[in-house]
């Protein structure tokens, strides 16, 4: 691993170019952990316990989602640093693109809680009409 003050910043246009299993570089990171860093794989591609196949799927792209929503370990992400070649640049294209992207992923899951409020207050109601239709029937016998 290089040293963090002597990272290459590397756009995503070159890594897009690094998509082969000869020639493999991923992006992983975020706000949350440090930000987006670029990692030459090419070399564990034939050592990682899931297959090249996997890490080939993402192969020249931001891999962040893919890779934290296997669960990796604390192994796997102390084997990841010994592959860290560089940060992602964020130019003002990127930064929006990534704001885009996680505002859209932002209220992909806040429009299913929603539902399920739509579906409890209308239970809620529900019992209530049913609670009442009851009290008035009781009342006028």
């Amino acid at each position: 691993m290089a040293p963090q003050e002597s990272l290459k910043e590397i756009t995503t246009v070159e890594v897009a170019k690094h998509n082969k299993e000869d020639d493999c570089w991923l992006i992983i990171g975020n706000e949350n952990n440090g930000g987006p860093k670029v990692y030459d794989v090419t070399s564990y591609l034939d050592d990682h316990p899931g297959g090249a196949e996997v890490i080939m799927d993402v192969a020249g792209q931001d891999a962040d989602e893919f890779f934290e929503d296997i669960g990796h370990s604390d192994d796997a992400r102390e084997e990841l640093k010994k592959h860290l070649i560089g940060t992602l640049k964020l130019d003002p294209e990127e930064i929006a693109r990534r704001k885009a992207e996680a505002e859209a992923a932002a209220a992909k899951s806040a429009g299913g809680g929603g539902a399920g409020l739509f579906v409890v207050l209308a239970g809620v109601a529900l019992a209530g009409a049913y609670y009442m239709k009851m009290q008035n029937g009781a009342e006028s016998s």
